[in-house]
């Protein structure tokens, strides 16, 4: 009976209910049903053993660093830096937005983050400039998945956890597929300039005004350095190079760029320590959703289902693809790799696949779910910020989410995009 804990967890999802209470209601009344009450209590406990982890509290570090640099206005900086650098292209505040979700992905790991950070800012400005409101929508919500694909990112931090992988090593896996990604976003926008017919180039910036953006933007720059560095030489745990990066925040939005208020500071907290705790209370319940996964043999018997339908990893990967692009339409990344990475990691890893680059397909699997219907969150969030209805920058998507599922499967079939930074500095062999 307890087989079909997963089954009951969608249906309750179908008719409202909260992911996390889903999460935990759903092992709860089949525990009951197999009369299996005494681990009930089990089940509840393991959501405080599954926040209660030193490597996890690296999540509300850099997403309250990523909120210090946006109240500081930080980000205001990476645009103009962007701007400098592509802004005379055909449909350049297109280019700008990619970009600057790039390097702000560098900051905050976090999609949501950068689509209120940049969206806010970007989609009216784009709008002023002759473009589509629709088409501004979409740019952004396309370009916020590449916020946690880039180095620091929190689904990353959450794989470690559940897998017992490098964080380090994920961080350098993404750095090649995120830059892929915008890469490829920046080149459909080129593609889709003359038919959506985006305002044509300004002037070029000057090497002069160039080199002014730069050095108004080295500051946040130096941010994923400084922690991505911390890591690698083994200065920092990935736990503290996120505490590390609240204080350097801090100090450059007080002390240097002074655009942070200390009133500013509780607001600040407060955001951060909301935002956090819906996380990591998914976390929770998914290591309690988890438990109830291991006690019914679920992961062998899905094992047994994959493995039996090819012997082909080809096929198996592109089986899997499909199934975490899915999988990424009803549930958020974080609870969907503590739930599914557990059973599918070691499957794909028997048959050859690097776990590393097997914790890369499914990352950027779930995090281009982000942007797809009915539950994608930064659809939600990009249409509370522009205005526009979730139906609308949904379709305006597509062409961008078409890219960016070619660039998954390119992820897929060709290991060395993934692998080969980690390799150069000694993390996978």
């Amino acid at each position: 009976m307890l087989s079909f804990f997963l089954p009951l967890f969608l249906v309750l999802l179908f008719l409202g209910l909260p992911v996390f209470f889903g999460l935990i209601a759903a092992p709860a009344i089949l525990l009951f049903l197999n009369g299996q009450e005494r681990d009930i209590a089990l089940l509840y406990r393991n959501i405080y053993s599954g926040m209660d982890s030193f490597p996890l509290m690296a999540i509300p570090f850099f997403m309250l660093a990523g909120e210090v640099m946006n109240r500081a206005n930080i980000t205001l900086r990476l645009v103009e830096f962007s701007e400098a650098l592509v802004g005379h292209l055909r449909g350049g505040l297109a280019h700008v937005n990619i970009l600057s979700s790039m390097l702000f992905a560098g900051l905050s790991g976090s999609a949501v983050a950068d689509v209120s950070a940049l969206g806010s800012m970007l989609i009216p400005a784009m709008e002023q400039q002759g473009y589509q409101r629709k088409f501004a929508a979409a740019i952004t919500a396309a370009s916020s998945i590449i916020g946690p694909i880039i180095p620091p990112s929190g689904i990353m931090i959450i794989y470690a956890y559940v897998m017992g992988e490098s964080v380090a090593a994920l961080f350098l896996a993404g750095i090649v597929p995120g830059i892929l990604m915008g890469l490829a976003l920046m080149a459909v926008v080129h593609l889709m300039a003359d038919h959506y017919q985006l305002p044509a180039r300004k002037q070029r910036a000057s090497w002069g005004q160039r080199g002014t953006a730069s050095l108004k933007a080295i500051w946040p720059l130096l941010a994923p350095v400084i922690i991505l560095g911390g890591i690698l030489a083994g200065i920092c745990t990935p736990t503290e190079a996120s505490a590390i990066a609240v204080v350097y925040s801090a100090f450059i939005g007080l002390f240097v760029m002074r655009t942070l208020k200390l009133s500013d500071i509780p607001d600040v907290l407060t955001r951060a320590g909301m935002t956090s705790a819906v996380v990591l209370l998914l976390v929770g319940a998914a290591m309690a959703f988890k438990t109830v996964a291991s006690l019914s043999h679920t992961p062998e018997l899905i094992a047994s289902i994959i493995l039996g339908l090819s012997d082909n990893p080809l096929v198996l990967l592109f089986l899997i693809n499909v199934l975490l692009l899915i999988v990424g339409m009803f549930l958020d990344a974080g609870p969907a790799i503590i739930i599914l990475g557990p059973i599918l990691g070691p499957i794909f890893t028997s048959i050859g696949v690097d776990s590393v680059h097997f914790a890369i397909i499914m990352a950027v699997n779930l995090t281009v779910g982000l942007l797809t219907p009915p539950m994608g969150l930064v659809l939600f969030v990009t249409s509370s910020v522009s205005g526009l209805r979730v139906e609308t920058i949904a379709k305006a998507t597509l062409p961008f989410l078409t890219v960016e599922i070619l660039i998954i499967f390119l992820i897929t079939y060709f290991p060395a995009i993934s692998l080969t930074v980690p390799r150069l500095f000694g993390f996978v062999h």
